[in-house]
Formats: structure tokens, C-alpha cells, sequence
């Protein structure tokens, strides 16, 4: 029981990790990378559909992507969709090629994003902190119904704190990574 209440919060600690990755990730940088387009949608004969679906998207170099559509006559649709996905990003149609370059980050923009990253880690931390909450109130559930003891829910919780710990600096890590990210130019 002690050890499916530990497992659970572990994989929902897991979860949180991989939200902040993935919200990182969507925080543009000055160098260009794959990912950052991820979550652009393009109308694809009326339905929307991310852009991985309809167009490759590579790194021309490191300040720019090349976007080329399977479909030629999606080009234009592919473009609008990456100028309106609210990236600040401006791309440019050369033939069958989307060149999409990498504005330089004014160091006021990059002060911005650093907040914005620094909020997201937050989340985070908060979130692992509920999850802790979670499992130590599932703990001492165990407890009042005399299925485990004190010592047990102790030993326990000391267990979940080290868990939360060790997430908690997994996070202040990726923050740091992408601060500083952030601040090269």
C-alpha cells in the first residue's frame, strides 16, 4: 500500500516534469530548433492539423528553419499558419521552401522570457508540492484506517519528501539550462 502510494506520486511527479519540458520547449530562444513549431496548426482541407502533419520541418542553420509542405499548393496555407501562430516569427515562401528566420532577442525580450520560464518552473514546483500534499494525506488515510502504522507513514513521508526533492532540483535544473538559454547571445 506504502509503496503504491509512493509509486503513484513518483509517475504524477514524472508528469509534471514532462509539462514544464514540454512548456519550455515552446519558449522560442534565439537559435532556431525543430520543436519550436511543434504546436502550429495548418488547415489541412478543413480540419486542423499540426504542421509535422502536412510539411518537414528542418534546421537550414542555426538561425534558421526550412519548412517544405508534401503538398505544394499547401506552401501558402503553411506559411500563414506559422505568421499567425504568434511566435514572432516572419516567414519567407523561396519556391517550395518556408525559410523561417530567427529574429535576435532584444535583451528586454529575453528578460521577459526568463520571467515567463521562471513562472512556468513555478507551476511546476507547485504542482510537485500538491502531489507530496496528495500522498501524504493518502498516507495518513492509511494510517486512521489501521492499515499501516506511524512509524510506517513516517518513514514514508520522509521517502515522498525525498522524492519531491529530487524533482523539485530536477526543475531548478532545466530552469537554469534555460535561463541561460535565454541570456546567450
Amino acid at each position: 500500500m506504502i509503496q503504491d502510494v509512493k509509486n503513484t506520486a513518483e509517475q504524477k511527479m514524472q508528469k509534471s516534469i514532462e509539462a514544464l519540458k514540454a512548456d519550455l520547449s515552446k519558449v522560442r530562444t534565439g537559435r532556431a530548433h525543430t520543436g519550436l513549431l511543434d504546436h502550429v496548426q495548418v488547415e489541412y482541407y478543413g480540419s486542423m492539423v499540426a504542421i509535422n502533419q502536412v510539411a518537414s520541418v528542418s534546421l537550414g542553420d542555426a538561425r534558421t528553419l526550412n519548412v517544405q509542405a508534401y503538398e505544394k499548393n499547401m506552401t501558402p496555407k503553411v506559411e500563414k499558419a506559422i505568421r499567425d501562430a504568434d511566435l514572432g516569427l516572419n516567414p519567407a515562401t523561396n519556391g517550395d521552401i518556408i525559410r523561417v528566420p530567427m529574429p535576435m532577442l532584444t535583451e528586454e525580450r529575453r528578460r521577459d522570457l526568463v520571467k515567463v520560464v521562471r513562472s512556468e518552473a513555478e507551476n511546476a514546483k507547485v504542482a510537485i508540492r500538491n502531489v507530496r500534499r496528495d500522498a501524504n494525506d493518502a498516507l495518513k488515510k492509511l494510517v486512521k484506517d489501521k492499515e499501516i502504522s506511524e512509524d510506517d507513514e513516517r518513514r514514508a513521508q520522509d521517502e515522498v519528501q525525498k522524492l519531491t526533492d529530487k524533482f523539485v532540483a530536477e526543475i531548478d535544473k532545466l530552469l537554469q539550462t534555460k535561463e541561460a538559454e535565454l541570456m546567450a547571445v
